[in-house]
């Protein structure tokens, strides 16, 4: 298999699975959702509903590896990551069999250099305490949300970013 993989851009093509990335990310831990339930809750399904603005998709002998979208929620109706309304969410999957070797950092580099050509002000993103992703995060420069965002959110303010993106 070829592992070192390539990108593309998200498009419509993908609604499968930012479904499935999102089932994955809830389930981080173990089971805790089943798909059904997932399709159920409209707050959950939004995270692959709601049409991102703008994605990018890894790939290994064509197949998808992992995928980084950003989202923008509505104050009215927030996701977890909500920071305020000017901040677009990030959602981040690498799938199982690819984890733990860069490509996490990678898919979060690719969309913090598009938030920063779109001249955004920040990205937020929702991690749970005790999920290994939160370390990545971390290193990467997100720090926790102020107050009144929920515990577990997380943001990066982009005019931090340049010093902190792995090369």
């Amino acid at each position: 298999m070829d592992r070192a993989g390539t990108t593309r851009a998200l498009d419509e093509r993908d609604g499968l699975l930012l479904r499935m990335a999102t089932w994955l990310n809830l389930n981080w831990s173990g089971p805790r959702f089943t798909v059904a339930q997932l399709d159920a809750d409209p707050h959950l399904a939004a995270y692959y509903r709601s049409p991102p603005e703008f994605g990018v998709v890894s790939t290994a002998d064509g197949e998808p590896t992992g995928v980084v979208w950003v989202t923008r929620f509505p104050a009215e109706a927030p996701g977890y990551g909500f920071v305020r309304a000017d901040v677009p969410e990030l959602s981040v999957c690498v799938l199982p069999g690819y984890r733990g070797a860069g490509l996490g950092a990678g898919l979060v580099g690719a969309a913090v250099a598009e938030a920063r050509r779109r001249s955004l002000p920040a990205l937020g993103l929702s991690v749970e305490e005790g999920n290994p992703a939160r370390r990545l995060y971390e290193r990467l420069g997100f720090v926790p949300a102020p107050r009144p965002a929920d515990p577990g959110t997380l943001v990066l303010e982009l005019r931090d970013v340049e010093r902190r993106t792995p090369a």
